[in-house]
């Protein structure tokens, strides 16, 4: 599976609080629902403070994007982090109930969430040539310049800012350079998983 995707034209689905919206990127097995996905991707825009939805037995990534950021906060005082700095990934386990608070206006964050004992995600913001050893899955998402990307020999184009790449199971590794910008930012996921 090789799937690109352009984050405006991502489909918005409105969360049932009605805090914000969700735009799903891609998830493992292709179909599944948010009960039985070995990994999710997605990308979400924070409208009003409020709960997150938890999620047993999941491990979450999450990075701001666009905006002020929120307050993630848990009743048990286990979780209070301030996510006010662009592109800093922040993980934390799903099972903790969560709210959050704006910070100042709406915020748009990047978020990752695979199922603990089945996968492990590796997130990394590039500025430079980066490569993602194979086996897994994985996805790369230009935020800043083109970025060229390649696996083995075979050129798999450039990705503009908005736009990237996700993956399942390439048999090499898959490599991205910026084409020609000195400010170039890349998102770069692995997910590792035994039963993949």
């Amino acid at each position: 599976m090789l799937q690109r995707f352009a984050i405006d034209e991502l489909v918005s689905t409105p969360w049932k609080n009605g805090g914000g919206v969700t735009r799903e990127i891609a998830c493992w097995p292709p179909g599944a629902g948010l009960a039985d996905f070995d990994w999710r991707i997605s990308m979400a825009t924070i409208a009003a403070g409020g709960p997150f939805s938890a999620f047993a037995g999941i491990d979450r990534t999450i990075v701001l994007l666009e905006g002020d950021g929120v307050r993630l906060r848990s009743k048990d005082g286990g979780i209070d982090h301030l996510l006010d700095t662009p592109l800093a990934p922040f993980s934390f386990s799903g099972d903790v109930p969560v709210t959050c608070e704006l910070l100042g206006g709406e915020s748009t964050d990047f978020n990752v969430m695979v199922r603990r004992g089945r996968c492990r995600a590796e997130l990394h913001v590039c500025t430079g040539a980066t490569e993602l050893a194979p086996p897994g899955h994985g996805l790369l998402l230009a935020l800043r310049g083109n970025w060229a990307i390649a696996a083995a020999s075979q050129d798999l184009g450039t990705c503009a800012p908005r736009h990237g790449l996700c993956w399942a199971g390439p048999p090499a590794a898959v490599r991205a350079r910026p084409v020609g910008e000195a400010d170039a930012l890349l998102l770069a996921l692995r997910i590792e998983a035994s039963n993949l």
